[in-house]
This record gives structure tokens, sequence and C-alpha cells, in this order.
């Protein structure tokens, strides 16, 4: 795929959105509402955690050669059209694949109060060295989508070398949290925010409909964007004192200067979920890092074609491509 430029590792991408879906709400909308029929068979394996908690890993593809790794955005999960329309991708390349579902996003209640959250890098950590060690692949790469790479690149950031991965790629990234929370209170960007809001609310009060909560659910309905249920549920829930705290530990901006794993970093500047600005600066990349920007593509969209009979998911031709460089 050529490029249009690249200064210090900024990289403009000749993407171009489908004619059909030429705003960015249509191009973030469109994987779902099209209601794309991907063919892909998965086992599931339920990995147990140190704390007596329990992950569920989703399997795919070879039984050797390269493992590409996945973590979901929020709420999402195996079931997502992006996450499998990559774990596809990748297993035609004859790479293995696992995707791993944050605590209780794979369809079951996790057993302990904490579930997950855009920096919460300790599963992650658990759970990729141990398949590792267990497995012995001859490669291993990662991709992170939306809080799944936040939590990618604050990994590789606090992890800097000292990390299993060849490669990574992380897309949409919210790596300024206090500025997406804003974006997602303006315009149509609140509908997704009562959307995810409303999941986020109704899995903890289906989780603490069957075990003791540690926290006050007294106002929980009243909690209807991002600064409140964080502040009044993730931060409380996850040892961080209040919303500013979580927000400022867990944003991946401050750790992307310390990345020593080739990484790629795919960002729209139309994304409905997030301003301009969070964009990092080249001074804040680490010679490691390429950050592509387009002038389009939504959150988690980039979607191109000439119908929509004939969508081209430009995602997981991208993404693949740049890992097999690394990988084969």
């Amino acid at each position: 795929m050529p490029y249009i430029s690249t200064v210090n590792n900024i990289m403009s991408d000749v993407f171009k959105p489908a004619w059909w879906l030429p705003t960015s709400h249509l191009q973030t909308v469109w994987p779902t509402l099209s209601n794309r029929k991907i063919l892909l068979t998965t086992k599931r394996e339920r990995f147990e955690l140190p704390d007596g908690d329990f992950v569920d890993l989703d399997w795919c593809g070879s039984s050797d050669g390269p493992l590409i790794f996945i973590l979901h955005g929020l709420g999402g999960s195996a079931n997502s059209p992006y996450a499998k329309g990559i774990m596809k991708a990748c297993s035609e390349r004859g790479w293995r694949v696992v995707l791993m579902h944050f605590r209780g996003c794979s369809g079951h209640i996790n057993r302990l109060p904490r579930t997950y959250h855009s920096g919460e890098t300790e599963d992650f950590d658990t759970v990729l060295k141990a398949i590792v060690k267990r497995e012995q692949p001859s490669k291993v790469a990662a991709i992170g989508y939306s809080l799944g790479g936040n939590v990618l690149l604050k990994w590789l950031g606090e992890n800097h070398s000292d990390n299993p991965l060849t490669a990574a790629v992380a897309v949409s990234v919210p790596m300024d949290l206090p500025k997406a929370a804003d974006r997602m209170q303006q315009g149509f960007s609140k509908i997704y925010q009562w959307y995810l809001i409303r999941g986020l609310r109704q899995n903890i009060q289906k989780k603490f409909s069957l075990i003791d909560s540690p926290i006050s659910l007294d106002n929980i309905t009243h909690w209807r964007n991002f600064w409140e249920f964080d502040d009044k549920v993730t931060a409380p829930l996850h040892g961080f004192n209040g919303v500013y705290d979580y927000y400022h530990q867990a944003s991946s901006r401050r750790y992307i200067k310390n990345i020593k794993t080739p990484t790629l970093i795919i960002h729209a500047k139309d994304d409905p979920f997030m301003t301009q600005d969070v964009i990092p600066k080249a001074d804040e990349l680490s010679d490691y890092t390429q950050l592509l920007v387009s002038e389009k593509g939504g959150h988690v969209g980039f979607i191109s074609g000439h119908t929509p009979g004939r969508a081209e998911y430009w995602l997981e031709q991208r993404i693949p491509n740049y890992l097999a460089e690394a990988l084969e």
C-alpha cells in the first residue's frame, strides 16, 4: 500500500472511503448494520487467572506458525464484526489466532467484582506470557482495537523490549481518555455513548445481582456519560482515586514514547469517538512506532468498495500486510 508522505514516523495513507459511506458515522456503523456474514470456526478455552477469576479465549486458524493475539474494544467480543473479520483474514494467511475476551465480555459473568478498563494490562500480560510459554509459537504479534488498542499501547510502553511480541497494531485508540470522554458528549456521538453506557450499566447490575457489590449502585440509572460512570464504577472498582486519576494513569498517550516493539497505530481524523487532538505529535512517538493517519475512516471503520454488495474492509488487508513483513 503506497503512502502519500512519511514525516517523523507519521504517515498519510491513500485510504479512500466508499462513496456510499462518505461520513464518519456511516463508516462507523456500517459493519454492524450491514449484517455481514463471516464464516469462522472457533474453539473456546477458559483461562484461569491467578486471582481466581477467568477470561475466555477464542482460537482459530493454523495449529502452528506465527500467533496473532487480538484485544477487542469496549463492549466487544469475538462476535464483533471487526474481530471476526480480522480473525478470518489472519487465519487465511496461515497464522494461528487467539482473541482474549476481557473479564465479563465472553457472555459469562466473571467471578470477582473487578472487571476491565482502558488501562488494565495485567490480564493481557498474564495470558500472553502463559500462552507463549505453552504454545512456543515461532513469532507473536498483537492487534488491539479502540479500548483494546489502548491496553496494548500502554502495555507495550510499560514492558519496553522485555516482551515476546515481534510486532503490534493498534486501531482507533482513545489515547487521551479525558478528550475522548468529552467528545462522546457532543452531537451524534451521544448516541454511541448512550449505547455503550447502557451496556455497561446492564452488565454491572447483572453481575452484582449475583455477587456482593463493593460500591453503591443506588443512582446507577443517572450515570449517563463516561465521566460519571468511570468516576462511580470504573475508578473505585479498580483502585483509582477518582476518574481523573484513572484517566491520567490509563491513557496510552503517555506510554507511547517508551515502546520498543515495531508498532503501527492507525487512526482516522474524523473518528467520532474522539477529537483530532488525541493524536500524538511526532516527538511523542518512539523510533519503533509508526502513526498512520487518514482523513476519513470513522471509528474502526475504514470501508471502501464500489457498491454495498462489494464492500472492502481495508483494515483486514492493511493490518495483515504490515504484520506479514515482520512475521514472514
